[in-house]
């Protein structure tokens, strides 16, 4: 399995809009199929915020993990975040989360970001699993998220 830009694979945008708009539509009022592939459609830089990471297998796209500058509008002070985590359920539970977060993250930091942050409304043990911290538990608007975050490894200067 490997990683890579959404930006080298344009023809998994579909499939990411999918599986993105299936996972969170009730978490983001207002989204849509058709805002979602707009989104990742914009992500076509690399070592840049915002942009997408894939996981693929052979020509399979098994996941993906975003960066964008901000996640939720109330918290705008904080960025970057790591967003979009997913992995297609034949692939769970292998390592591909993990290592679309550390990628993710390694990403962050060579753009320059000291810290990123992330929201879950249900997955705080995975990350802590992955060396992140706990900022606040929020509501986004009727459920219940917690808004996390983690040092990237890069100076902060």
């Amino acid at each position: 399995m490997r990683i890579e830009f959404l930006a080298d694979h344009p023809d998994a945008i579909e499939t990411l809009a999918r599986w993105h708009y299936g996972e969170w539509r009730e978490l983001i009022p207002d989204w849509s199929l058709e805002k979602a592939r707009r989104e990742l459609a914009e992500h076509t830089g690399r070592i840049t915020i915002p942009t997408t990471l894939v996981a693929l297998e052979g020509t399979e796209v098994v996941g993906s993990a975003s960066l964008l500058v901000e996640d939720l509008p109330e918290w705008k002070q904080l960025t970057p975040w790591v967003a979009s985590v997913f992995v297609a359920p034949a692939w769970r539970g292998r390592g591909v989360g993990s290592r679309l977060v550390a990628r993710a993250v390694e990403v962050a930091g060579q753009t320059g970001a000291a810290t990123v942050y992330l929201l879950t409304p249900g997955q705080e043990a995975f990350y802590r699993r992955l060396g992140w911290s706990v900022v606040e538990v929020a509501s986004n608007p009727e459920r219940r998220v917690t808004i996390m975050s983690r040092l990237t490894g890069a100076s902060s200067e």
